[in-house]
Parts: C-alpha cells; structure tokens; sequence
C-alpha cells in the first residue's frame, strides 16, 4: 500500500514474542493413565531434543486421552519447536477449549491467530476478541491481563484509525474498489461485521468479476449469523469464470443442489451472472414439466437472460433466446415467438438455427443438407434429423427420431448405434445396451468395432455381481526377487447405493520371503488374504474402501486378522496406453491406506507419470519419467523414501488393452534412516507385468 493511501502505516507492534515456546507441564504420572507410555516416550525424546519423535509420541497420547489440556499444549509448544505454527495454534485452539481458564495459553493462541496468513481477517478478529476477553476476565492473573490489555490496544487503536480514515477517504473522493476493500477487510479484523458486510458488497459491485471477494463476503456473512447471505456469495462464486474462486465456493457449499430461492438471492446480489440466469431458467424449465414451478416463471428468467442481445453475442448465447420462442410458440403466442427465432435463425449456430426450422416445419437450408439433398437424401429424413439434434444436444428429439429412422429401416445398424449413443447420453444404459449389443453385428467394421467397445465398457456396470481380477508379478533388481501382487474380488452392485459390498482373495508374496545376513528383512507377506468389504462408487477419480478377513501364510500356515482400508484416487490426462491416439500424457495414482498387519501402520502412497505415448505397426508404448513418495505415520524407515527414473511401458497388439510389460530404472534416497540397516539411498531395475480384467 503506498504511503500516501489513507490506511499507510507499519503493521502494528502486538507483542514482541507472538511465537512463544514453552517447556509444558511435567512429566505424566503413572498408573491407570492409558496416556502415560507415550508421554513418557515424548518427554524423553524432549531431552534429546528428538521433536520429530516427541511430536509423534504427544500424538498418539492426545488421541487416547483427547480432553486432556496439558498434552496439547506439550504437542503445540513442540509444534512450535519446528516451527509449524499453523498446527501449533490448532492444538493451542483446542487446549483452550477444554479449559477455558487457561489464560497463557489463551494468549499463546491469540497471537498465532494474529500471525497467520489463511483467512487473516478472520483469524486477526479472533485475536482480537480473545485478548479482549481476557482483559476483562475477573478470574485472569493480573500480568495475562496487562499483557492482554496491551496486545488489545496495539490491535485496535490501528483499526479504528484505519477505519476512520478510509471512510473520510470515501466521503471525500468518488469510491473505489480498493477502498472499499480495504475498509471492508479493516472493519471485519475489528468485528465490526455488519460494516464489512457492506462494503465487501460495495466492492463487488464496483468490480463484479473479481469473484473473490464473494469469499470474503460469505466469511463475513458467517460470522453474522447469516446462512442465507452465505449461501448467496458462494453460489455467486462458484458460477463465476475466476476458477480458483469457483473451487474454493464449491468445497465450502454443502452437497445438495441449491433451492430456488437461494439462485434468486445470489442473483440479487450479482444480477450480471449470465452462469447464474442460465442455470436458474433451465432449472425452473425442468421445474415447470412436473408442476414444481409454473412456465411463466420459467419464461420470465429466460426474458432476463437474454435482454440485451445482438451482433456481439457468440452463436451459442442464442440456445436460451431459441428455447424462450418454442415455449411462446408452444403457448401459441406467435407474436412474442416469431422476433426471438427469427434472432436465433439470424445469429445463431447452424444446429440452433436447424432445430427453429424444424419447430417452425421449415426446410432444413444448411449447407450440410444442401448437399445431402444434392446426393439424393431428403432433407426430412428422420435419420438426418436425428443427426442434426445430437449434435445440436437436443437428445430427446434425437432418440425420437433415431427411432423412426430405425423403424422404417430395422437394417441400418448405424442408426442402431446412434441409439445407442443417444440412450448413453439419457443416462438410459439398459436400453443403449440392448443398441450396442445390436449394433457389434453390423458387417461394417468400424460400426462393429464402436459398438463393441462401448458395450464392453457398459454391460459391466449393469450386472447385479462383477468380478474383477488383477495381477502384477515384478522382478526387482535391489532385491534380486520376484514378488507377486494381485487380487480377484466380486462385488454385489445394487442401483441407487452409493457402498457395494465384496468378497475378496489378495495375493502379496515373494520368492526369497526374507533377506540374508545377520539382521534379515521380510521382503512380503507371504500370504493369501480372504476379506469381506465395503467400497463406495468411483467420485472424481477417488474410492473408499475397507475389508476385515484372515491371512494365511502359504508358507508355513500361520493365521492371523487382518484389517485394511483407505481412499484410492487415479487421474490421467492425455493419450493413454490403450487409446486410439498417440500424445503426451500423465498420471497420477495416489492411496492411503490402513494396514493392522503393519502395526497398525497408516501409509501413503503417490505415484506420478509422466511422458510421452507413441505407436509404431500396432505396438504401443509409453516412455515417461517415474516420481514416487511413499510415507507412514509411524515414520518406520522402510515406509519413508522418494523414488525417481525412467520408465517404460508396452502393450502388444494382439493382447487385451489391459496387459502391458513395464520397466523401469529407479533411484531411491529414504527419508529416515533410523533402524536402516542397508544404505540411504539405493538403485533398482524392475521389470513388471500387468494384467487385469471384469467379467
């Protein structure tokens, strides 16, 4: 902010140490406490200034006995040690909500609040009103008072100065965003809400594509007491082009679709959301079909939407002025029909303007039909018709005509998939199946070959029961072993349930079963694992699973429980192995996952590719660089390490899609050592197969 700004000035002086550390409270007592052996392993890490362990240990103690103040505290000053403070505050955060009368600790975490940089309006108000309530607490000792009383001051005189300055500034000068803004992020770090409210508005209104201020209304709005005004801003937001400020609305908006009535406030507050109108006029179209809402509701958000259009508008601005002139025209007001279609016949796409002549019972005039109707094929024909509604997204018309074209020609296969296609896209999988599954007959091979993958990728979900089998033998150079991995698994899927429940065998085993020499490492399992489990649907890539069973070693017989779940997420992006192009691409597997064989070990994996896909005479393969992390919480040193190299994968031609030959060059540098009894960082060949398939 330059100096000569109303609100220029040095950052106030709250306190000279905001970061304190302490020591804790003493050391735990015994007996009867199930917090008191990993309190005595956190101290005695403390003394050898181990904070990485103490950490660890205070962890797992605060989890056993979660109302507990002094453990975290011990955790958060720890924290503070490593110079994590956002996590320290947090766990200040909650030591003095189980006891309140703490007052240094109260302290302690107002100042974090003061420091931090995530939502620091908020988290500068919360200072704040903390220091205030300790000033005034009869019960707090006098020096948390003074120095409460101090911080207080050093806050808030600046505010009310700022404050003052910027609404002087205001009155004096025609309003700016910035100031507004500005007064707006002064007045909410001061609590004085219903101030900030309004100019967070004012500011919005002045620059109404900064999205991101929507944020910081509805945060202030929250504060308030006011869930609808929330609620507004974040729709606003997540409606709007500025796409950081869109994700971060829709992670804060809860999972169900918004109400009428809350699209009508979030237009009141940004009326020039076109995203906002459009999704508000389809939604009360679809109301209005069931009785939920009348057409005239409907007709009026679509009167609203297009005011103001002409030349400058894109081809495809004209999708809603169509849609308003076939409802005015279904209700036989040809007055008001006739000037918004003549609008989209002149301005429109070629398929909006192809779908008002065949509403209007006009001749089809496009280029394209010219030259059908030149080829002999009439222009009407129910099978052109029906091509033209596709791709104009007019699904309904086009399933209606695909199936006149079907009926006066049951021969064509190629409508059949069309059908087929156009069911998908209905969401009508049983009935485009039953078109695919026609339409694989087809003696044309391209037909043949289309629909057979798209039956293929969708008669799987249709079934009631679907096994899955996966297997992935590697040779590992480090190791000099073969392990193998895989897993067959049957899922009961019931329509409408978001959790499938499964039986499953996995396979984790190894030739060598352990290393040699002094110390001797288990390399694997070495067992069969027979599991019952639950998994959700597939969301965004991410699926959540768990599984109770028994392993049995087939080595030697030995049983034991075993208990294991987590999120799996796989992203790719770009041409992949078994795809119809060549490109570059990249991947992204990630898990998390429970194990209680691994002493009750939590570990993460992610694993990026990156790379290039090329073909040559039908053998596809991928080249790409490998980026691996692996890490647990137990931080036991064998789950700890980063991995990085070259990699390579083939599919042959004559194989199925999903078998490929993997090799890939690694170098691995672990990220703790302790216990290690090999080298930090290693070298490792591996060579792989993967199959994979559903029935």
């Amino acid at each position: 902010m330059p100096a000569s700004d109303p609100g220029a000035g040095a950052a106030p002086n709250v306190a000279s140490n905001p970061a304190p550390s302490r020591t804790g409270d003493p050391a735990p007592s015994p007996a009867g406490d199930p917090a008191y052996a990993p309190l005595t392993q956190a101290f005695d890490a403390l003394r050898l200034r181990d904070y990485d362990a103490a950490i660890l240990y205070f962890r797992r103690a605060a989890a056993l006995s979660p109302q507990v103040a002094s453990i975290r505290k011990n955790l958060a000053y720890t924290l503070l040690q490593t110079g994590d403070n956002d996590h320290a505050r947090d766990e200040l955060g909650e030591a003095m909500r189980i006891d309140p009368a703490d007052y240094p600790v109260a302290l302690d975490y107002a100042f974090l609040c003061y420091e931090a940089r995530a939502d620091a309006p908020a988290r500068k108000a919360e200072a704040r009103r903390i220091f205030a309530a300790v000033r005034d607490s009869g019960s707090a000792d006098a020096a948390s008072r003074a120095t409460a009383a101090a911080a207080f001051h050093n806050i808030d005189d600046p505010l009310g100065a700022g404050i003052e300055r910027w609404q002087q500034a205001l009155a004096a000068s025609t309003p700016t965003f910035g100031a507004h803004f500005e007064l707006a992020q002064l007045a909410e770090q001061r609590d004085e809400t219903d101030l900030a409210a309004a100019h967070y508005k004012a500011a919005f209104r002045l620059l109404p594509e900064r999205k991101s201020v929507l944020l910081d209304l509805a945060r202030v709005e929250k504060t308030r007491g006011n869930s609808e005004g929330m609620m507004a801003a974040l729709i606003a937001a997540s409606r709007g082009p500025e796409p950081r400020a869109a994700e971060l609305a829709r992670e804060c908006l809860p999972s169900r679709y918004p109400f009428v009535y809350e699209f009508r406030r979030s237009l009141e507050l940004d009326p020039a959301n076109s995203a906002l109108h459009r999704e508000l006029a389809y939604l009360l179209l679809r109301m209005s079909e069931d009785g939920q809402a009348t057409r005239e509701d409907a007709e009026k958000e679509f009167s609203t939407l297009i005011q103001g259009y002409g030349d400058a508008n894109a081809p495809e601005d004209y999708i809603p002025v169509a849609q308003l002139g076939f409802l005015y025209l279904e209700d036989n007001r040809t007055d008001l029909a006739m000037p918004l279609l003549n609008l989209a016949l002149a301005h429109g796409s070629e398929t909006t303007a192809n779908r008002v002549r065949m509403a209007l019972h006009m001749p089809l005039v496009l280029e394209q039909h010219r030259d059908a109707e030149a080829s002999g094929q009439n222009a009407l024909d129910p099978r052109l018709l029906g091509e033209r509604s596709y791709e104009a997204g007019f699904l309904k018309d086009a399933l209606r005509y695909f199936t006149q074209a079907h009926e006066a020609n049951p021969g064509d296969l190629a409508v059949a998939l069309k059908l087929g296609w156009t069911n998908n896209m209905l969401n009508d999988d049983a009935a485009a199946l039953k078109w695919f599954a026609m339409a694989k007959q087809s003696e044309d091979p391209a037909i043949a070959a289309e629909a057979k993958r798209a039956w293929s990728n969708l008669e799987p979900d249709q079934r009631l029961f679907r096994t899955t089998l996966w297997i992935y033998p590697l040779l590992s150079s480090r190791w000099h072993d073969i392990f193998g991995y895989g897993q067959v698994k049957t899922e009961l899927r019931l329509k409408g349930f978001g959790v499938h429940p499964y039986v499953s065998v996995r396979l984790a085993g190894d030739v060598r079963d352990a290393t040699g020499g002094p110390l001797p490492q288990s390399l694997s399992e070495s067992a069969f694992i027979t599991s019952l489990g639950l998994a959700t649907n597939t969301w965004h890539g991410a699926t959540a699973w768990f599984e109770a069973g028994e392993a049995t070693q087939y080595l030697n017989g030995t049983h034991w429980r075993d208990y294991r779940g987590g999120i799996s997420y796989f992203r790719s992006r770009g041409a992949a192995l078994a795809g119809e192009r060549t490109g570059w691409f990249y991947e992204t597997t990630a898990d998390a996952v429970y194990i209680s064989h691994f002493d009750e070990d939590f570990i993460n994996y992610a694993q990026g590719r990156a790379g290039y896909t090329a073909e040559a005479g039908g053998l596809r393969a991928q080249l790409y660089w490998n980026q691996n992390l692996t890490v647990d919480v137990k931080r036991q040193y064998w789950a700890n390490f980063v991995e990085g190299g070259p990699g390579l994968r083939i599919h042959p031609p004559w194989l199925p899609s999903s078998f490929w030959l993997s090799v890939s060059a690694l170098h691995g540098v672990y990220l703790r050592n302790e216990g290690n009894p090999g080298r930090p960082n290693y070298n490792d060949l591996r060579i792989g197969i993967w199959y994979a398939f559903t029935k």
